[in-house]
């Protein structure tokens, strides 16, 4: 770990102002050094109150620390600083990852969700990722990816806060009405086996945010609008222990359970159609089941619904 992340770190867990003395010897630095670590944190975003004779105490904003959540974990975890996008930088790393890989950004230059579509990603305050897998089976086999992660997202929020996140299919999270996360998960394939070799699943959550752009302000919200009562860090180790842990089947429950549309008016396009129902179930590969006004049924693999009430 660099300094300032050692330093981060220690003044996380301490309810009072620690001295520079006292991080001094407890790091074997200087005091310069110190104050040096000290800067780092608050151009990061990290609000430090500083008090003479007394020391250094946290106010607010937080640290990604890969380290940390890797050795949680168990699995290898990276950092960019400057990201362009997290799902560019597992791409970049296709063929060195040999298992599964955690990239991790504090902001990216160019957040893209499905469809390629840009989407707002806060310089501060919001979790960017993607998970990098190495499934290597038969399309058929793939398992129902976003489903897995919503539900886990949804879960960890709960268990480390008690608040209570929805999940729009296929892959939303809301709160209170507003998006606060997003999930996309692309497979790639091998021509020569025609295995899916490699499964990349981009998270970007509003964690705390407050600066959303006016045009997107009434559709976007954040998990915190006031102080965070967790980190980063911990939201991100809780989601994908979570993955990584619970069964399949009972995260495609949790899924169902969290869901906004289940027994709701739901309308959609489909080759250049509008149509209109109730959806009724969601299937364990994460297709909707839409019963339609006149009475017949459709399967939704992918797309984008509307919810009517909205």
């Amino acid at each position: 770990m660099k300094t300032y992340e050692k330093i981060y770190h220690y003044l996380q867990n301490q309810n009072d102002h620690i001295s520079g003395e006292t991080l001094a010897n407890e790091f074997e630095l200087s005091r310069t050094a110190i104050w040096k670590a000290i800067k780092t944190l608050e151009e990061k975003g990290v609000q430090i109150d500083s008090v003479k004779k007394r020391g250094y105490k946290i106010l607010s904003g937080d640290l990604l620390l890969p380290e940390i959540i890797s050795k949680d974990l168990k699995i290898a975890v990276s950092l960019n600083e400057k990201s362009q996008s997290t799902q560019l930088d597992a791409k970049n790393h296709l063929d060195e990852d040999k298992e599964a890989h955690l990239y991790l950004a504090p902001s990216q230059e160019q957040a893209k969700g499905r469809f390629g579509r840009k989407f707002f990603a806060s310089k501060q305050g919001g979790i960017y990722m993607s998970l990098h897998l190495k499934p290597n089976v038969p399309f058929e086999e793939i398992k129902p990816y976003t489903l897995m992660v919503a539900s886990s997202i949804v879960k960890a929020i709960s268990r480390l806060t008690g608040i209570e996140t929805d999940i729009k299919w296929v892959n939303d999270i809301y709160y209170n009405g507003k998006k606060i996360a997003g999930i996309l998960t692309e497979a790639i394939s091998s021509v020569e086996t025609g295995l899916i070799t490699d499964v990349i699943i981009g998270v970007g959550i509003n964690f705390h945010v407050t600066d959303f752009p006016d045009d997107i302000s009434k559709k976007a919200g954040s998990l915190f609008s006031e102080q965070p009562s967790i980190t980063r860090n911990q939201l991100i180790t809780e989601i994908w222990k979570l993955f990584f842990t619970i069964p399949e089947k009972d995260l495609i429950k949790v899924y169902k359970e969290k869901s906004l549309v289940l027994d709701k008016q739901v309308t959609f396009t489909e080759n250049d159609c509008l149509y209109s129902g109730i959806a009724q179930d969601i299937t364990n590969k994460g297709h909707l089941i839409v019963k339609l006004d006149n009475g017949q049924e459709k399967l939704l693999r992918s797309g984008e619904i509307s919810l009517s009430s909205w």
